[in-house]
């Protein structure tokens, strides 16, 4: 593992030990799930780590996670940092830095981090998944023109009229509002559990049963749970994930302007404003 791996080992070290306090199940998933499966660990040019909670254990985490994680551990969201525009949370080292393309001129802790998805139940009726869809892509535009990025066509066109209106100002309230849309469907009565904070749309809408109890697989040395059904997960995310990709897509997804293990990202702010 290099340094950066190394953190994110750490976050996710306390990440279990806290669900373990709170008695709370959990999955690894995306591309971390393929990792410990695959690899018993890191996807090798990765340094990416996510992580699924059922939604009643995510708000379960997210009141109760902040009293027993260590000092310069943040537990990050719209709620705790009003100007994080993403639905989901992140487990972040306030003593380390990370910091990305597209959030380098949000004032939000830029901490190397792992990703906290919450898990919820999808419509079985078409109406309802359709008018889902439509609720989810409005305010998904709306929050996301807070993100800085390349974008063509409608997509820029989108960004710059939220912009305009002020929307990048105001993503907590927007993002409360998608929280409460995408969660209209329990998850405990659902056939379709669906995650919806990540980006691979129609690829994270699974039977319950993908998931069911879940499995055991290692982690870089820590015990971890993974779908049950984990073939069938990563079969349905990545196909024949077993074979390697081409050399060339063998990279990080992220856009990253500084990643330091060793020096917090309060520093470099500060070093920018002078």
């Amino acid at each position: 593992m290099n340094e950066i791996q190394q953190k994110a080992r750490d976050l996710l070290a306390c990440f279990v030990r806290v669900c373990g306090q709170l008695d709370i199940p959990y999955y690894l998933v995306c591309g971390t799930a393929l990792g410990a499966v695959k690899y018993s660990g890191f996807i090798p040019w990765d340094d990416d780590i996510d992580v699924g909670l059922l939604r009643p254990d995510y708000e379960k985490f997210l009141e109760k996670a902040p009293a027993l994680i260590p000092e310069g551990v943040f537990l990050q969201n719209y709620r705790t940092d009003p100007a994080f525009p993403q639905p989901y949370s992140k487990l972040r080292d306030s003593n380390t830095t990370f910091i990305e393309e597209n959030k380098a001129h949000l004032p939000i802790n830029h901490g190397i981090y792992i990703d906290i998805f919450p898990i919820d139940g999808y419509p079985e009726k078409r109406g309802e998944q359709k008018l889902l869809e439509w609720r989810k892509r409005i305010l998904s535009w709306k929050w996301g023109c807070a993100l800085n990025g390349e974008r063509r066509g409608v997509s820029r066109l989108h960004c710059a009229f939220f912009r305009a209106i002020g929307c990048h100002k105001r993503t907590d309230r927007l993002l409360a509002r998608f929280e409460r849309v995408i969660s209209a469907w329990p998850v405990t009565d659902a056939k379709v559990w669906c995650n919806h904070g990540n980006w691979q749309r129609e690829l994270e809408y699974a039977p319950r049963e993908q998931y069911g109890s879940g499995a055991m697989a290692v982690f870089e040395g820590i015990e971890v749970i993974v779908p049950e059904r984990f073939d069938e997960y990563l079969t349905q995310k990545y196909g024949d994930w077993r074979s390697d990709p081409p050399t060339d897509a063998q990279k990080s997804h992220h856009g990253v302007l500084i990643a330091d293990a060793s020096k917090p990202f309060t520093e470099y702010l500060s070093e920018a404003k002078k």
